[in-house]
């Protein structure tokens, strides 16, 4: 085994910085929240040992939220399959983020109650896709809006220039997040969906 350590000048600033191989956990983008029913919540970037709470959480979507995300009926069994699972907790946060909402159950036990995930699009210069899920059971309590918003700052962050999604257009609750978050939609009458974009 062979490693050294390289000690930069304090003044130094982070931009300047080299870039490690792997980004380490980005601790920054830990922060409180608090739903409308004014219950605290904890907003931050997933972790590989999230797996198990992710299967709890696709345990608990009801068929229609399944749809409107996917825009496809999928089973459990796949929605919760081990590789699947692990593509979305173990993730290079360089190439994209993924932020959970965790709440504390009745017996004061995390679970995983909304996820947002921004991935950079590949040959797409300085752009990245949006997704948002809620557990039903949290819906209409502002976590859709909040996951956009502060994934909207990572990717200023990460100096990005525009976010997408596409969305059904029956999905009024995700269009109204859109619509009162400043994307302009725009409707592809081929497929049912609603292209919404961001300059960021």
């Amino acid at each position: 085994l062979d490693a050294r350590v390289v000690l930069h000048n304090p003044d130094i600033p982070d931009d300047q910085l080299p870039r490690l191989a792997i980004r380490p956990y980005p601790v920054k983008y830990i922060q409180p929240s608090v739903m409308k029913s004014g219950e605290p919540v904890t907003i931050r970037p997933i972790r590989p040992e999230d797996e198990p709470l992710l299967i709890r959480l696709h345990q608990a979507l009801s068929e229609r939220t399944v749809y409107l995300r996917y825009f496809q009926p999928l089973k459990l069994s796949q929605r919760t399959a081990h590789e699947r699972l692990t593509r979305i907790s173990f993730i290079d946060y360089d190439r994209e983020m993924v932020l959970v909402v965790e709440h504390k159950n009745a017996e004061g036990l995390p679970e995983i109650i909304a996820i947002g995930r921004l991935s950079k699009l590949r040959g797409a210069g300085n752009e990245a896709e949006l997704a948002v899920l809620v557990d039903d059971r949290f819906q209409f309590q502002g976590l859709g809006t909040e996951l956009y918003r502060r994934l909207i700052a990572v990717a200023r962050d990460e100096k990005l220039k525009r976010v997408v999604c596409t969305i059904l257009s029956e999905n009024r609750e995700m269009r109204a997040i859109c619509l009162k978050l400043g994307f302009h939609l725009e409707s592809d009458l081929e497929d049912g969906t609603l292209k919404a974009e961001l300059e960021v």
